[in-house]
């Protein structure tokens, strides 16, 4: 009886994750709001990794003031090399000074990734 060789399986390389911020697309850093508005955040990344970002994968706010924004968001979806843009709404605080944000990228695992995502702003006083 003949033997015939089966080739056995091999393992399959696993993707690496991460995130490239590329621009800041709306409130550049240190922007002078009224308190309370509502502000419309938005950052050009690229998925630089080789993964595909899929409804897995999370944004959430890491450091500083939450300024009235959801813990945790669905990361955009993107496949591998890809330019998308990030969205986070916020409401500045009532008390005027400066408020600083930071987001990061994570992976299905709860792995972060990437390059963080900041906002900042500074809260007038409201008076003329």
């Amino acid at each position: 009886m003949p033997v015939i060789d089966t080739p056995l399986p091999t393992a399959t390389e696993a993707c690496a994750d991460n995130l490239t911020f590329l621009e800041a697309v709306s409130i550049p850093d240190g922007v002078v709001v009224h308190p309370d508005e509502h502000l419309d955040k938005r950052w050009l990344v690229q998925n630089s990794g080789s993964c595909n970002w899929d409804d897995r994968y999370r944004l959430r706010s890491i450091t500083g003031t939450n300024l009235n924004a959801p813990h945790e968001l669905a990361l955009y979806p993107a496949r591998s090399g890809a330019k998308v843009i990030l969205r986070v709404q916020l409401t500045a605080p009532t008390d005027p000074g400066s408020y600083q944000n930071t987001w990061q990228a994570y992976d299905p695992q709860g792995v972060p990734f990437g390059d963080p995502l900041n906002i900042q702003i500074v809260v007038n006083s409201g008076q003329p």
